[in-house]
C-alpha cells in the first residue's frame, strides 16, 4: 500500500491544475466569447501575440499579414487585441479629422523610440501639443517655404549628378540606394540644421550619425516586441546588448549640439526649417528641447523615406521597360536644357506623378500599419465592434497588394492613375502613404518636390540599366522600414547634339553638330 501524498504535493498539483484550467478557460474566452471573437482571423492568433511577434522579428510580417487578408478578407484579427484593415473606409474611420463630439484615436506610442530629452516631438506628442507644434512647423513646409528651398535642393542635386557622371566615366556600377540616401540626408540635414552637416555626397559614404540611424531599425522591432510584454523588458540588454542604447545616446548628443548651434546662430536669412521656427516662435511656440527633438524627427522622417521611394520607383521602372521608356520620353521631351528642370516645371509632368504614385502603391516606404487605439466606449469599424483600447491599423502594403482593392495588384502600371478604364474599379483611396487627417505627414509636398526634381535630373542625364544581381532587389525583409540591399545600376550618360564652332569654319561659317555627353 503506497503512502498518502504529502500536503505540499497535493497543493502543488492543485495549483498546476488550477493554472491549466485558467489557461484553457482564457483561450476559450479569447477565441469564442471575446468582443473581437467575431472578427475573422486564425484562431491561434486570437489568444496569443507570439505568432505575430515571431513573424515581426524575422522581418516577414507584412507578407504574412497580406496572406491572412487574402484568406480572411479585409478585416483580420491578428492578436488578442490587434485588428488590421485594408479598406478606404477604415482609413477614414481611424485616421481622419473628427467632428464635434467625436473622439480621436490615439497613437500606440510603443512603436516609437522614447525621447531622451524628455520632450515630445510632432510624432509622439499628445493632441494639444501636436496642434501647437504643427502650427509652428507648418510655416517651414508651406508653399512659400518650398519655393524658397528650391535653391538648396538644387545645390545637392547638382552634386549628385556630378558624382554620378564621375562614376559613369569610370564605368563604375552605382548603388542607387546609397546615392539617393546620400542626397536626401544631406539635403534634409541642411534644411534642419542650416549647413552641410553630413557631407555624404562629398565623401561618398554614410556620416556616422546616418549609419547609426540605419543600425537602429532592426533593434526597434525587437524593442517593440519587448514593450508588448513589460515583464520581459529586463531582457533588453541581453537580447540587444547595449549597442542600441549607446547609438541612441550618440544620436541624441549629436542632434542636441548641432541643433543648439543652429538655434544660437539666430540666422533668419535662409530658407531652412529653423529660420521659420525661430521667426514665428512665440509664447505658444516650442521650447529649445522640443526644437531639438523635432529636428531629430525631421531628419529621419524626411530623408530615409524619400530615398526609399526613389529606390523602389527606380527598381520598378527598370524592371518595366514600357513605363521606363514612357517616363524618359516625357522628361527629355519636356526640357530643352537641364536648367529648365525647375520645381514649377516638374510639377507639370503628368506621367512622372503617376509613376511616383504607383511607386508608393507597390513599395510604400512604411509598409506596415500605423497603429491607433480605439477611444473610450469603443466604435464600429467596417461593421465590426471594436471595444475601447483595441489596437487598430490599416496595413499599407497588404492593402496595396490586395486583389480586393486593385486589378493586377502585383504589377507596376502607372496608367492606373491616369484614368485607364482597365483600372476603373481600383480602390485608389486606400493608398495613403503619407497617412491622412490631423496627423498626416507635414512634409508631403517637400517629399514630392524632392522626388520629382531628383528623378527628372537623373533620367535627363543618364540611361539606366539594372544589373543582374539586383533583379530580385524587391525581395526584402521589413524591420519597421524595408531592409534594402544594394540596387546596382549601370549609368550611361545621354548623348545630345550640341552646336559647336568648327575649327575649319571662318567668320562664323562651318557650324557643325557634335554629339557630346551632357554634364
Amino acid at each position: 500500500m503506497s503512502p498518502p501524498a504529502s500536503p505540499l504535493l497535493i497543493a502543488s498539483g492543485a495549483g498546476i491544475l488550477t493554472l491549466l484550467l485558467y489557461s484553457v478557460a482564457r483561450v476559450v474566452y479569447l477565441v469564442f466569447f471575446h468582443p473581437l471573437a467575431k472578427v475573422p482571423g486564425p484562431r491561434l492568433y486570437a489568444f496569443s501575440d507570439i505568432p505575430y511577434l515571431y513573424h515581426a522579428v524575422r522581418g516577414e510580417w507584412p507578407r504574412t499579414l497580406k496572406r491572412l487578408h487574402d484568406r480572411y478578407g479585409p478585416v483580420v484579427r491578428f492578436t488578442q487585441n490587434d485588428v488590421s484593415f485594408i479598406t478606404p473606409g477604415a482609413w477614414k474611420q481611424i485616421y481622419s479629422h473628427k467632428g464635434h463630439g467625436e473622439q480621436s484615436y490615439e497613437k500606440d506610442l510603443r512603436l516609437y523610440r522614447p525621447a531622451l530629452s524628455g520632450a515630445s516631438s510632432i510624432i509622439t506628442s499628445n493632441e494639444a501639443d501636436h496642434r501647437r507644434m504643427r502650427r509652428l512647423l507648418a510655416h517651414a513646409f508651406s508653399e512659400k517655404a518650398l519655393r524658397g528651398q528650391e535653391g538648396i535642393m538644387k545645390q545637392y542635386i547638382d552634386v549628385l549628378i556630378t558624382r554620378m557622371h564621375e562614376m559613369a566615366r569610370k564605368d563604375e556600377v552605382v548603388d542607387m540606394v546609397k546615392w539617393y540616401n546620400f542626397t536626401t540626408f544631406d539635403l534634409i540635414g541642411d534644411l534642419a540644421f542650416g549647413d552641410n552637416s553630413f557631407k555624404c555626397l562629398d565623401s561618398g559614404g554614410y556620416h556616422p550619425w546616418v549609419a547609426m540611424i540605419f543600425d537602429g531599425f532592426r533593434q526597434i522591432t525587437l524593442l517593440h516586441a519587448l514593450k508588448r510584454h513589460p515583464r520581459l523588458m529586463f531582457l533588453k540588454d541581453y537580447i540587444m546588448g547595449n549597442k542600441i542604447t549607446k547609438s541612441a545616446l550618440e544620436h541624441f548628443h549629436l542632434t542636441q549640439s548641432t541643433a543648439k548651434k543652429r538655434i544660437e546662430s539666430g540666422k533668419m536669412d535662409r530658407e531652412d526649417f529653423m529660420s521659420y521656427i525661430l521667426r514665428h516662435n512665440d509664447e505658444k511656440g516650442m521650447t529649445v528641447a522640443e526644437m531639438i527633438e523635432n529636428s531629430s524627427t525631421l531628419i529621419v522622417a524626411g530623408s530615409e523615406t524619400t530615398a526609399t521611394l526613389l529606390s523602389g520607383t527606380t527598381f520598378y521602372l527598370l524592371s518595366n521597360p514600357h513605363a521606363y521608356g514612357k517616363l524618359v520620353k516625357e522628361v527629355r521631351s519636356t526640357f530643352a536644357t537641364e536648367e529648365d528642370i525647375t520645381l514649377q516645371r516638374v510639377n507639370q509632368l503628368e506621367y512622372m506623378l503617376a509613376v511616383l504614385n504607383e511607386g508608393l502603391r507597390v513599395y510604400p516606404p512604411v509598409p506596415s500599419g500605423l497603429t491607433r487605439i480605439t477611444p473610450k466606449g469603443g466604435e464600429f469599424i467596417e461593421g465590426y465592434w471594436m471595444p475601447e483600447k483595441t489596437l487598430v491599423s490599416v496595413a499599407q502594403w497588404a492593402a496595396h497588394q490586395s486583389e480586393q482593392n486593385f486589378r493586377q495588384p502585383q504589377e507596376f502600371i502607372p496608367e492606373r492613375w491616369l484614368g485607364d478604364p482597365r483600372f476603373a474599379s481600383d480602390m485608389r483611396d486606400v493608398v495613403n502613404p503619407f497617412s491622412m487627417g490631423p496627423r498626416n505627414c507635414i512634409g508631403k509636398n517637400l517629399a514630392y518636390a524632392e522626388m520629382r526634381l531628383i528623378l527628372a535630373r537623373v533620367l535627363w542625364n543618364f540611361d539606366l540599366e539594372i544589373m543582374p544581381d539586383s533583379r530580385d532587389w524587391n525581395k526584402q525583409d521589413v524591420y519597421t522600414l524595408w531592409e534594402k540591399g544594394a540596387l546596382n545600376v549601370k549609368l550611361t550618360p545621354v548623348l545630345r547634339e550640341k552646336v559647336t564652332l568648327s575649327t575649319q569654319g571662318v567668320g562664323g561659317q562651318g557650324l557643325e553638330k557634335t554629339p557630346t555627353p551632357q554634364s
